[in-house]
């Protein structure tokens, strides 16, 4: 469909709205409104135009690993938000300062990214396109 423009957002469910608001935030992320709606959700954005919805109808006994990534099973759905990024070694340095971990490392044909994870396991990718 050629109406589709950009994607407007992205959905994560998260169990506590003050940390993924403080994660999210060290991130370069405002808080703009929340929590709002009958799911709830939070709604954090990028200067960069990266809209994240943060969704906070977790189940008390829910699964405690991200089922998507961490399952030996292989399940359908989104595995991870990709934001790209201009520096690498920028953004290494930054998340080394917040003492957030990378999780995985990937290079090539001259592309670079890596993988972190926010406090609720959801997985974030940094790509810096050749």
């Amino acid at each position: 469909m050629k109406e589709i423009t950009r994607i407007n957002h992205v959905g994560l469910r998260v169990r506590d709205l003050s940390i993924s608001r403080k994660f999210y935030q060290s991130l370069g992320f405002e808080f703009i409104a929340g929590p709002i709606g009958p799911e709830p959700v939070a709604v954090v954005e990028h200067d960069s135009g990266v809209n994240i919805n943060l969704v906070l109808n977790v189940d008390d006994n829910a699964f405690e690993k991200n089922i998507l990534m961490d399952d030996d099973a292989k399940h359908t759905g989104f595995t991870h938000i990709a934001l790209e990024i201009t520096d690498t070694l920028a953004v290494e340095n930054r998340l080394n300062e917040l003492g957030i971990a990378i999780t995985e490392r990937v290079e090539f044909e001259g592309a670079k990214f890596f993988f972190i994870r926010d406090p609720d396991g959801n997985v974030i990718e940094f790509h810096k396109p050749v």
